[in-house]
Formats: C-alpha cells, sequence, structure tokens
C-alpha cells in the first residue's frame, strides 16, 4: 500500500493528483522550483521540496534531485503527472532503482512507445493502421507532410510542410524546439491528413491481465497543433468506427504490455480510415472529460493498479456529454503569442466541483486550476493556467454551459485565450460538429474578441471612469461626502485617457449637483484600429444613447441605457480598470496626464514580444535581408519564437547574441529598409 506519494510535476496537474491522494488517505510530497514558491499546489501538499533554480532544465527535469526528494521525505511511490519527465523511461528506472512506487507504466514501454518511430513499427506488426513514415528527407515523395518529434508530444517539435523547398528548416526547427522540451531532438515525416478529426482512445491495464477502453475523446479542435477544446465522446464516432477504434487500442497496450493509464491517439480522415498517431504512456490533460462522462477517477485507478490491484470487469458505460477547454495565457489575434504576468483576478463563477470527476443526468462545472489571485504567470513554463470542463446530457447544453461560465469568469491582469474559446464554443459549425484540425484556419472570425461594439466600448470607459471617480471620492480625506467633480458654478467636465485595444480613447463627463449624468463624451471610438494624433482634434462625439448612472462605486458601475440596466464590474489595479460588462471583458490602462519621457529606439527596430532567451541568431551586421526572411528565434514558454524581416533591408544592428535572456520591448535588431 501506497503510504507517501511525491508528485514528480507542478500547477494543475499535481492539484489533480493530490486530490485524489488526499481523498484515499494518502500523504503527499510536492516539488517546487523557486518561480513556484507560492503556487498553490505547494501549499495543498503535506511537505514540500524546494528544486533551485528557475528553468525546467534546473528543476523538474532533474532525475537526481527528484529520486533524491522522494528519499529524503520518505515517500514510497511518485506520480510523474504530464509533460516535463512523466515519459522518461530513465526517470520511471531511477525511481524503482531506488526502491519505490512508480504509477505508471514499465520503462520498457514507456520506453518503446516513447519513440514514436519504433512504435510504429512495433505496432504495425500488431495490426494497428499506420500513415507513410520518412526518417530520411530525401525520401519524402508527397506533400503535404507533418514533421514531428520522435520523443515528444503536446504539439511541440510539429511542423507543417507543403513544399519541398521548407522541409529542412522545418526540420532543423522542430529539432530544436525538441530538444528544448524533451531532451531529445530526433524527429521524423509522416503523411499529413487535410481535414481530419483527432481521435483518442483512454485505456487502463492492470497486472492481471484486464486492458479495458473507457471510451474516446474528440481533440480536433487545436492551435499549433496542440489541443485546446476536448469532447467526450465524439460526435462523429459511429459504433463501427468506435468498435474499430477500441480493438485497435487494446491491441497497442497488449503489445507493448503496458500496466497503468495511457492514451492511443488516432487521426480520422474524412473517409473514415483511421491510423495511428502515437500512444501516450501517461494521464493526458484532457482526462477530466472521461472522468465526467465514466464517473470514474483515473487517478485513483492509477494508484490502484500501482499497488497491484486489479481492475473492474468492465468500464462504465459512458452518458452525457462533457467538454474541456483549456484556458491559456496567450493572445490568439497575435499569432497565439504566449502572456506573461500577475493573475490579479481569478474567479469563474458556478464551478460544481474541483479535480472530482462527475458523472449526473444534470449539469456541472469542474474547475482544474493551478493558480489562484495574484498567481504569476512567467516565461519559463506552459502556458496554460486551467482546465474548465461542464457535463451536460447533450452537447449543445455542455457547450452552452461552459460558454456561459467563461463569458462571467474575472481574468484580470494576463491577456488569455477566453474570448476565442467562446466563440468556437458558440459557432454554428462546432455546435453542429462540423469540426477538425483545420477549424481555426477556416473560421477567422473567432480570433474577434466578445466585446466589439461601439456601444459596448463606450459604456465600458464610461463604467471605468465613473468607478475610478469613486474609488479617488472614497479615498479623499475631506469632503468625501460631496458628488465627484462637484462645483459651485458651471465648469467644463471631467476627463481621462485610457488606452485600450483599439488605441489611446479620451472620456469626458459632466455631473451635475446631485451626481447625475449630464453629459458625456468619447473619442475616437473606441474600435477600428489605433488612434493617431490627427484624432486628438476630432469632434467630440455625443453617444446617441440615454445613460442614467443608477450607481457608481469603485467596485463597478450600473448603468441605466435607454431603459435596460446593465452592470459593469470594475476591478482597478496600479492604474488599469478591468472591466466586465454583459457584453465582454476589457482591459484600460489609465493614460497619464503628463506623459513620462521614454527612452528612444532606432527607427526600424525589432523588438522582443515577450520575456525569453534568444535561441538563435540567423543574421549579421550589414547583412542584406528579403521581408518575411527569419532573423532570429526567442525561445520562452517551452516554444520557439521566430522574428521575420518585415520589409527588406539590411540589418544596421545586432545588439544581441545567441543566449542572451531579454525583456519585452527589449531592441532585437534594427533594420534598414530599402
Amino acid at each position: 500500500m501506497i503510504r507517501r506519494l511525491l508528485v514528480a510535476n507542478r500547477g494543475e496537474i499535481a492539484r489533480r493528483v493530490i486530490a485524489t491522494c488526499r481523498a484515499r488517505g494518502i500523504e503527499t510530497v510536492a516539488v517546487y522550483a523557486d518561480p513556484d514558491a507560492d503556487s498553490p499546489y505547494v501549499a495543498d501538499a503535506d511537505v514540500a521540496v524546494r528544486l533551485p533554480g528557475a528553468t525546467p532544465a534546473e528543476t523538474y527535469l532533474r532525475v537526481d534531485l527528484l529520486v533524491a526528494a522522494a528519499v529524503r521525505t520518505g515517500a514510497d511511490a511518485v506520480h510523474p503527472g504530464y509533460g516535463f519527465l512523466a515519459e522518461h523511461a530513465g526517470f520511471a528506472e531511477a525511481v524503482l532503482d531506488a526502491g519505490l512506487v512508480w504509477v505508471g507504466p514499465s520503462a520498457k514501454a514507456i520506453a518503446a512507445m516513447g519513440d514514436k518511430i519504433a512504435a510504429k513499427e512495433l505496432l504495425a506488426d500488431a495490426g494497428v493502421p499506420m500513415l507513410p513514415t520518412y526518417t530520411d528527407p530525401g525520401r519524402v515523395d508527397a506533400f503535404p507532410v507533418l514533421v514531428k518529434a520522435a520523443a515528444g508530444g503536446g504539439g511541440r517539435g510539429m511542423r507543417i510542410v507543403r513544399a519541398p523547398a521548407d522541409l529542412a528548416e522545418a526540420m532543423a526547427s522542430a529539432r530544436r524546439e525538441a530538444t528544448a522540451s524533451f531532451g531529445d531532438g530526433t524527429v521524423f515525416v509522416e503523411r499529413y491528413v487535410e481535414r481530419a478529426r483527432h481521435i483518442e482512445v483512454q485505456i487502463l491495464a492492470d497486472a492481471h491481465g484486464a486492458v479495458l477502453s473507457f471510451g474516446e475523446r474528440e481533440c480536433s479542435i487545436q492551435r499549433r497543433h496542440q489541443k485546446i477544446i476536448e469532447d467526450a465522446p465524439s460526435t462523429a464516432v459511429t459504433p463501427e468506427l468506435r468498435s474499430a477504434l477500441t480493438t485497435a487500442a487494446v491491441a497497442a497496450a497488449r503489445a507493448v504490455g503496458y500496466l497503468g493509464a495511457g492514451t492511443v491517439e488516432f487521426v480520422v480522415d474524412p473517409s473514415g480510415d483511421f491510423y495511428f498517431l502515437e500512444m501516450n504512456t501517461r494521464l493526458q490533460v484532457e482526462h477530466a472529460v472521461t472522468e465526467c462522462v465514466t464517473g470514474t477517477d483515473l487517478v485513483g485507478l492509477q494508484l490502484l493498479v500501482a499497488e497491484g490491484g486489479a481492475l473492474p470487469a468492465s468500464a462504465p458505460p459512458v452518458a452525457g456529454h462533457a467538454i474541456e477547454v483549456r484556458l491559456c495565457a496567450e493572445d490568439p489575434a497575435a499569432d497565439w503569442l504566449p502572456a506573461t504576468g500577475t493573475l490579479h483576478r481569478f474567479a469563474v463563477p458556478g464551478v460544481s466541483t474541483q479535480f472530482r470527476p462527475e458523472a449526473r443526468n444534470d449539469s456541472g462545472l469542474r474547475l482544474d486550476s493551478g493558480v489562484r489571485d495574484g498567481s504569476v504567470v512567467g516565461v519559463h513554463y506552459d502556458s496554460m493556467v486551467a482546465k474548465l470542463i461542464a457535463w451536460a446530457p447533450t452537447r449543445t447544453e455542455a457547450a452552452r454551459l461552459l460558454g456561459t461560465a467563461l463569458t462571467r469568469a474575472r481574468l484580470h491582469g494576463v491577456t488569455t485565450n477566453r474570448d476565442l474559446l467562446v466563440r468556437v464554443l458558440r459557432h454554428p459549425a462546432y455546435l453542429a460538429g462540423e469540426i477538425d484540425t483545420g477549424f481555426l484556419d477556416r473560421h477567422p472570425e473567432v480570433f474577434a474578441p466578445l466585446l466589439t461594439s461601439v456601444d459596448g466600448l463606450r459604456l465600458s470607459c464610461l463604467a471605468a471612469a465613473l468607478a475610478g471617480a469613486a474609488a479617488r471620492r472614497a479615498a479623499a480625506p475631506v469632503l468625501a461626502a460631496l458628488p465627484s467633480g462637484w462645483r459651485n458654478v458651471p465648469t467644463g467636465p471631467q476627463t481621462i485617457g485610457y488606452d485600450c485595444p483599439s488605441g489611446p480613447v479620451e472620456i469626458g463627463y459632466r455631473l451635475g449637483r446631485s451626481g447625475e449624468l449630464v453629459t458625456w463624451w468619447v473619442r475616437p471610438e473606441p474600435t477600428g484600429g489605433t488612434a493617431t494624433d490627427a484624432d486628438a482634434d476630432a469632434p467630440v462625439d455625443h453617444p446617441t444613447v440615454t445613460v442614467t448612472v443608477l450607481r457608481a462605486e469603485p467596485s463597478g458601475t450600473v448603468l441605466e441605457v435607454d431603459g435596460v440596466r446593465l452592470d459593469f464590474a470594475v476591478h482597478r489595479v496600479a492604474g488599469v480598470s478591468f472591466v466586465d460588462g454583459p457584453e465582454g471583458a476589457v482591459a484600460l490602462a489609465e493614460r497619464p496626464r503628463f506623459s513620462e519621457p521614454v527612452p528612444e529606439v532606432p527607427e526600424g527596430s525589432l523588438l522582443a514580444p515577450l520575456p525569453g532567451m534568444v535561441s538563435r541568431v540567423l543574421v549579421v551586421a550589414g547583412q542584406r535581408v528579403d521581408a518575411g526572411e527569419l532573423l532570429l528565434t526567442l525561445e520562452a514558454m517551452k516554444l520557439e519564437h521566430p522574428v521575420h524581416a518585415p520589409v527588406a533591408g539590411t540589418v544596421a544592428e545586432l545588439p544581441i547574441g545567441e543566449g542572451a535572456q531579454v525583456e519585452t520591448g527589449a531592441v532585437l535588431a534594427v533594420l534598414t529598409p530599402g
């Protein structure tokens, strides 16, 4: 029996494993790098061990430090979570060599499936359908193809190549990203299936010969080959296809003598034919949807198998539908650029449970999160901050519940993909089940923010201005009871400037003696691109709606607009007003009345879009470059971010070198056009 278990991971998955252990009376040990010292999972565990350092290579990828932490704290078992060393055969061997229980498949099975090239050969002999695969790029004779990391997953080290001329660079880039993420730069090439669906089967196996399937998951909504929305069950899987997928998944598990929880992933083409992609020898991020529709604690079954127990005679039937979204700190409209910063507020309304499986005939929300108010999202780790799962009797009901909860969530301080997730969940094609891995490419409309109407943006600006005035009056040392802006004689309106997503705006308003709104305006319109200096002279925009202020407090404003009451919650942090209104959310940064001097950068400067490490520099000062040419790459959040020349010209300056750490806004290169 396991008495104390070390979780060799961080964030949301560490909390998930700890939750099951707590329910089963198993003590837990957390490990944490320096940036994670105040993370919720560290407090959840019974004891915690510091891993000095910040990067994964210094901490969570150190087999010796993790095993030593388990031994030092008296742990008798190790759960690897997912990511990091979860599919590292050497880690499993080291745990077993230390006399500890490994909660996962054997090192042999991990090694067999961890090398995707060898895995394909092994499982092809077991009768599992395969796509054409190449290790020699010279043998690729048809395009498009997909370059993949042999030792990884999660979309890292993947590149679609549609032309022979692009294959060499794609393979080189994939090798670098795979090396950074998995410590192994081996890549291979396989045929890319257009308009494919990504379907995976959850299996569990025990030491007594049982291999059970817990149904399939639809994982076709992806960005950069990484899943962001998952369904269980899939609307595209017929009973016949389900049977064939299950047979292939069980055959794959038996072929490697599998033990514990694993996922066999397949690609299904438009004709219904399916092919093996990979087998993940660990728990998947999206395991929660399977738990919700089967009522099964998959982590609990992992522990049962690790202790030598036998699985049930059969898996429970699937009931209802579950959908999971991955809430990530990133900007979809800026080519999925990861975002960093402090998450000042993180609140999702209506959550029924956290980290616990649910299966029922009514509806509910499950939140698996690794963050809380005040958590810092840094550059060292994956951008996912939470998973939100809805389950309901039908898929449409689950999508509606999930979309509404996301819309009402308070997510302040860090840019997220929330708005895109909501738009996908509400999209007619998604609701009709018309999805595949190219869904986002075909539907650019889902990249628009939820708050797009001019009136909605204007009213959000007004609500922020009034809440800010109320906060200043509440903090006033004298005459705090007077209405904001009160004067003995008529005077001009109060004004405040904000930087909103479309550019700078100015809000003007005048209140009467009793605090009523006499007049207000916004200029320029807070939409449609970035404002320019010429806009400062634009005519004052008098909104056509009639607005009455019902309440203005530091925490929010209630407005009556043409007879309709609207509530705006306002959360102010360090000069930024986070406004959550009926149509959506917006962050408004207050502009100083007198601009602070800012350092000048040379004309033609290319600036770092986020903090990170310069992993490659491909040009030298004085070199001529073409528009779109790759100049250098940044490594951040376990991904490689290319920096291309915006125009043709000459590299005038190159102030950084490979290996340099840079902050957002740092000058990476100066380009002279022409």
